[in-house]
């Protein structure tokens, strides 16, 4: 009866397993393209879909280009997206940006702070940055959520959503750090305890909003998370930083289970960029210790266009070679013998004719 018992619960644990995956479909696998909106353009520009080499496309747009009124969403871009998607059997991946790319209504009476854009386009630029654990904008940011899993949640072509919120510059769990940026985080009581938390309920909003999704965390350098202590004070000692990431990682992993993607967005063969952290390389290993564990990923170092050429190619002048040598280096195995279940690159890099050929031979690396 034992052995009947024990035979029963473990045929019941596999099916229910194999019923939960085959909700969320099968894991995001392969080369991605990054497809960039323009803000004042009518449509996005969707030809990555066309190319027999991508397996997906991952959306880069603003939480104010979509809603820039309360409960009144555009989705042209995404309703295009997502049924381009399904008629050339890509997935799709979503990063929907809040932080300082929230719309205005979404920051009445919520704790701001002005501040420079830390990375990205428009670097420097002063804008509005709502503090990440402040209830008020995370309430309308779930909300959101809510209405963007109503309209897309059933899609089959809607496979990753990134989890956002507590963020600034995009969808990577990073803030600034600048002397100025500190001292406001202090101002509104920062403490890593909030920041923390604040992910723990991002993680679980998504968790319930988007049970047919797998659900991503990009992980930036661990030298952008805010030297502050538990007691509000600056510290300069680096165990904060040790801390927090895989604090959240782990609060993701526990919540998410077998949904949970984990990726780095620095991947480049090139000079690191970052002389004052360590190297880009080590953030990398990071995330290969976590290859075969779960799901795993890598974009392209920000602005990565080598076909436009920056200072992070690895390959001046050859820009195919650049592309070749950086999904190499993704590729990487760790010491279980696992690389990583996809790489997202920029549509710049996926267009021209001479990268084809590199993306012809670099695919198959991804087959199961």
């Amino acid at each position: 009866m034992k052995w009947f018992l024990a035979s029963l619960l473990a045929s019941t644990l596999l099916v229910t397993s194999a019923a939960m995956a085959a909700s969320y479909g099968p894991a995001p696998n392969g080369l991605v393209a990054v497809i960039k909106d323009v803000p004042n353009d009518a449509s996005l520009d969707l030809r990555v879909l066309s190319n027999p080499y991508i397996s997906g496309v991952a959306l880069q747009i603003h939480w104010s280009d979509i809603e820039p009124v309360e409960g009144q969403p555009n989705w042209s871009k995404l309703d295009a997206l997502f049924a381009a998607a399904a008629s050339s059997h890509k997935w799709v991946q979503l990063f929907i940006f809040p932080g300082f790319f929230s719309p205005a209504w979404a920051l009445a009476g919520v704790q701001t702070a002005q501040l420079p854009l830390q990375y990205g386009p428009g670097g420097g630029t002063v804008m509005t940055l709502p503090m990440p654990w402040d209830s008020v904008y995370l309430n309308r940011w779930f909300a959101f959520q809510k209405l963007l899993s109503d309209r897309y949640g059933a899609s089959p072509a809607f496979r990753v959503i990134a989890a956002d919120g507590p963020t600034s510059v995009s969808d990577e769990a990073t803030l600034p750090r600048s002397p100025q940026a500190l001292r406001a985080f202090q101002a509104h009581r920062y403490t890593p305890v909030k920041y923390i938390a604040a992910w723990r309920q991002t993680f679980r909003v998504f968790t319930a909003d988007f049970p047919n999704q797998y659900v991503s965390l990009s992980v930036g350098f661990d030298d952008v998370i805010l030297d502050i202590n538990d007691q509000g004070r600056i510290d300069r000692t680096g165990l904060g930083r040790t801390r927090i990431r895989p604090e959240i990682v782990n609060d993701a992993i526990t919540l998410l289970g077998p949904r949970f993607a984990l990726q780095m967005n620095a991947l480049h063969a090139g000079p690191d960029p970052y002389p004052q952290g360590p190297t880009s390389q080590a953030h990398d290993q990071f995330i290969l210790g976590y290859n075969g564990r779960i799901i795993t990923g890598f974009q392209m170092g920000g602005g990565m266009e080598f076909a436009i050429g920056t200072r992070k190619m690895g390959a001046p002048g050859d820009p195919p070679l650049a592309l070749r040598r950086s999904i190499d280096l993704g590729m990487e195995r760790n010491s279980a013998g696992r690389h990583v279940n996809y790489i997202e690159i920029y549509e710049a890099d996926v267009l021209p004719a001479a990268m084809q050929p590199v993306l012809r031979s670099e695919a198959p690396l991804f087959a199961p």
